[in-house]
C-alpha cells in the first residue's frame, strides 16, 4: 500500500518536472520564451495527446498558488505610498479598460449569433487579462519596474478587484430560478473584514513576527513563516470571495518597508517559480483540441479580433490619459491576451444557464490560445517600435536600472564607514545584513538596512545584484566573503566587485579570484596609527608621512611578488626585525606536550639561530 501511494505521487511529479526541464530550455533557446514552453509541455502530457494527466483542474488549483506568490513578491517591491500614488492608474486606466474593452469585445460573440447576456459575460471575461502571462513576459525582459510595466500592473490590480462584481453579474443574468444564498450585505461585510484583517496584520503584526523569528527561530522557520503569510492572506481572501492574489499582494505591500523584505522575497522565489511553471502547464492541459478542431475557423477569426480589439482599445485609453505612443503600444500588447479568471467565470456562467457547454469550451480555448500567442505579439510590437525609433532617430528612455546602483553586503564597522562615503554623494545604495541587532541599531540613526544572508544567491538576486553597478562586500568573515565573491563572479560578472580583505593571504586569494578592488581591513588604519606614533616619538611630520608612503609602496611590491612566487617572496622589502632574547638563560629547556607545540618550538629554534 505504501509503495503504491508513493508511486502515485512520484510518477506525476517526475513527469511534470521532466516535461518542464526539457521544454522550457528548448523554447528559450529558440527565443520563444518559457511561457510557451510550459504551455506546449502541458498540451503534450495532458489528456489530449499522451494522456499522462486526466484531471488538469486538480493541478490548476494548486498551481494558482504560483500567481499568489508572484503577486506577493510584486507587493514587496511597492511601498504603500507607491500604491497610493498609483490610484489614478488603478481606478482610471483599470476601470476604463475593463468596462470599455468588455463592451467592445462583447459584439464579437454577438455577431456569431449569441444572445446579449451570453455575449456580455463573454466580453467582460475576455477583457480580463492574465496577470501571470503579463508579469512573466515583463520579468523575462527586465521591464517589471518600467513605466509601461507599472501601468499594465495597475490595470491588473483593478481587474482583480472586478472579480466579485462580474460573478455577481452572472447571478443577476441567470435565467434559472434564484437559489437561496448569502445576503449581499453579508458578502460585503466579509470582503471588507478580510481586507481590513490583512491591512492590520501588515501594519502591526508581521514586522514584529519576523523580527522575533530572525532572532530566535531556525533558518527554515523563516521560510515557513513567509509561506504562512502568503497562503494565509490568500486563504482569507478566498473565504471572503475575493481574489487570492489580491490578499497576497496586500500582504506584500505592507511588508515592502520591512527590513526583512529581501529575505522574504528570496524565501518565496523558489516556490513561486516552480508553481508558476506548473500553472502554465496545467493551462496547456485544459486545451480541448477536439473543440478547436471542430470550430477552428471561428476560433481563428475570434482570436484575431480579440487581440486586435483589446490592443486598440487599451492604446486609445492610454493616449487619452496622456501617455506617449511607445508606452501605449506596450501596455496595449501586454494586456491583449485574456486570463485565467475566464475559466472560473465561464464555468459559473455555464452552471447558471447563460452559456452552453460548446460556447464555454470555445471561450476557454480562446483564452488559452491568446495566452500562448501573447509573448510573440509583444515581441513583434517591440520589434516594430525599434524600427520606428530608428527611423525617427528619437531616443527612448530606459528606466529599468534606476535603482540599486550600489549593493553593500555587511553593515558592521567597515560597512558603515563605506556607506557613509557613498551616501555623502547621493549614491543609490542598498544595504543587506543578517544581524538583527545591528539592523535595529542602525535604524535609530536613520539607516535603512534590509535583512538577508549575502552568501545566498537568491538573496543577492532579490537585493538587486543583477542591476547593481558596484557590489561592496564588507562582511568580517573570510569564509563568507569568499563564498559571496564566488557567487558574484559566477552569476553577476558585469558588476564591479570591491571586497574587504581579512589579511594578507586573503588579499592574494582575492586578487587571484579577479576582484576589481580589495583592501585589508586593518592595513590603512595601522599605517596611520604608526605614523602618529612616530610623530609622538619626535619624528618630523613630513618624515613620518614619507615613511608611511614608503611602507605602502614596499607592501604593494611584496604582494605582487607573493602572487607570482609564493608567500615567502619579497621578504627583502621588509624592514629588519629583531627577535627578542631572554634576559637570563632558562634553567631547563621547554618540553613540547603535543605535535603542534613541537612545531612551534622548532620554528623558534630555527628563527633564533
Amino acid at each position: 500500500m505504501a509503495e503504491h501511494s508513493a508511486a502515485a505521487f512520484l510518477t506525476p511529479t517526475l513527469v511534470l518536472l521532466g516535461a518542464a526541464v526539457v521544454a522550457v530550455p528548448l523554447f528559450r533557446r529558440i527565443n520563444l520564451g518559457s511561457v510557451v514552453g510550459y504551455l506546449v509541455a502541458g498540451i503534450l502530457i495532458g489528456p489530449q495527446i499522451f494522456g499522462l494527466f486526466r484531471d488538469p483542474a486538480a493541478i490548476l488549483t494548486i498551481a494558482e498558488l504560483g500567481i499568489v506568490m508572484f503577486l506577493f513578491i510584486i507587493g514587496l517591491e511597492l511601498k504603500p505610498s507607491r500604491v497610493w500614488s498609483m490610484r489614478k492608474d488603478i481606478f482610471g486606466l483599470g476601470g476604463a479598460q475593463v468596462v470599455l474593452t468588455g463592451l467592445v469585445v462583447m459584439w464579437v460573440p454577438f455577431a456569431f449569433g449569441r444572445d446579449l447576456s451570453a455575449s456580455l459575460i463573454a466580453g467582460l471575461g475576455l477583457a480580463i487579462s492574465s496577470t501571470a502571462v503579463m508579469m512573466q513576459v515583463l520579468e523575462e525582459r527586465g521591464e517589471v519596474h518600467s513605466p509601461h510595466g507599472e501601468r499594465a500592473f495597475a490595470v491588473a490590480i483593478f481587474q482583480d478587484l472586478a472579480v466579485i462584481p462580474l460573478l455577481l453579474l452572472v447571478t443577476l443574468l441567470s435565467p434559472l430560478p434564484a437559489q437561496a444564498g448569502e445576503a449581499w450585505w453579508l458578502a460585503a461585510a466579509k470582503a471588507i473584514g478580510a481586507v481590513g484583517a490583512v491591512v492590520l496584520a501588515g501594519l502591526y503584526l508581521l514586522n514584529p513576527l519576523f523580527r522575533f523569528l530572525a532572532t530566535w527561530g531556525a533558518r527554515e522557520i523563516m521560510v515557513a513563516a513567509a509561506l504562512l503569510v502568503v497562503v494565509g492572506a490568500a486563504a482569507l481572501m478566498d473565504y471572503a470571495g475575493l481574489s487570492m492574489a489580491m490578499g497576497a499582494f496586500l500582504a506584500g505591500v505592507f511588508l515592502a518597508e520591512s527590513n526583512f523584505r529581501h529575505q522574504l522575497e528570496a524565501d518565496i522565489e523558489p516556490f513561486r517559480g516552480i508553481l508558476m511553471g506548473l500553472f502554465f502547464m496545467s493551462v496547456g492541459m485544459t486545451i480541448d483540441l477536439s473543440v478547436v478542431a471542430a470550430a477552428w475557423w471561428r476560433i481563428a477569426i475570434a482570436l484575431v479580433l480579440l487581440l486586435s480589439l483589446k490592443t486598440v482599445v487599451m492604446y486609445g485609453i492610454m493616449r487619452l490619459f496622456g501617455h506617449d505612443h511607445p508606452q501605449a503600444v506596450r501596455v496595449g500588447l501586454l494586456l491583449a491576451q485574456s486570463g485565467e479568471f475566464g475559466f472560473v467565470l465561464y464555468a459559473a456562467a455555464q452552471s447558471a444557464g447563460i452559456l452552453t457547454g460548446q460556447h464555454s469550451s470555445i471561450l476557454v480555448a480562446l483564452v488559452v490560445l491568446s495566452m500562448a500567442i501573447n509573448p510573440f505579439l509583444y515581441k513583434l510590437g517591440e520589434w516594430m517600435l525599434e524600427r520606428g525609433k530608428a527611423k525617427a532617430d528619437e531616443p527612448d528612455e530606459d528606466y529599468s536600472d534606476v535603482r540599486g546602483e550600489v549593493l553593500v553586503i555587511g553593515f558592521g564597522r567597515f560597512g558603515q564607514v563605506t556607506s557613509q562615503m557613498l551616501l555623502a554623494e547621493r549614491a543609490e545604495v542598498t544595504i543587506i545584513d543578517n544581524d538583527v541587532e545591528m539592523i535595529q541599531a542602525a535604524a535609530t540613526f536613520g539607516f535603512r538596512i534590509y535583512y538577508g544572508d549575502g552568501t545566498r544567491l537568491d538573496v543577492l538576486r532579490a537585493a538587486g545584484a543583477g542591476r547593481a553597478r558596484l557590489i561592496c562586500v564588507c562582511v568580517d568573515k573570510r569564509e563568507a566573503a569568499d563564498k559571496i565573491v564566488e557567487l558574484i563572479k559566477s552569476e553577476f560578472p558585469f558588476a564591479k566587485l570591491y571586497v574587504r580583505s581579512y589579511d594578507r593571504a586573503h588579499t592574494i586569494a582575492l586578487r587571484k579570484a579577479g576582484v576589481d578592488f580589495e583592501t585589508r581591513e586593518l592595513f590603512e588604519s595601522a599605517l596611520v596609527f604608526g605614523r602618529e606614533a612616530l610623530v609622538e616619538l619626535g619624528i618630523d611630520q613630513t618624515r613620518a608621512e614619507d615613511v608611511m608612503v614608503d611602507l605602502r609602496k614596499r607592501d604593494a611590491k611584496r604582494l605582487i611578488l607573493q602572487q607570482q612566487e609564493g608567500p615567502a617572496a619579497g621578504s627583502h622589502l621588509m624592514h629588519p626585525q629583531f627577535m627578542p632574547a631572554p634576559l637570563t638563560e632558562p634553567v631547563r629547556r621547554a618540553t613540547p606536550l603535543n605535535a603542534e607545540a613541537e612545531d612551534v618550538l622548532s620554528d623558534e629554534t630555527r628563527f633564533s639561530g
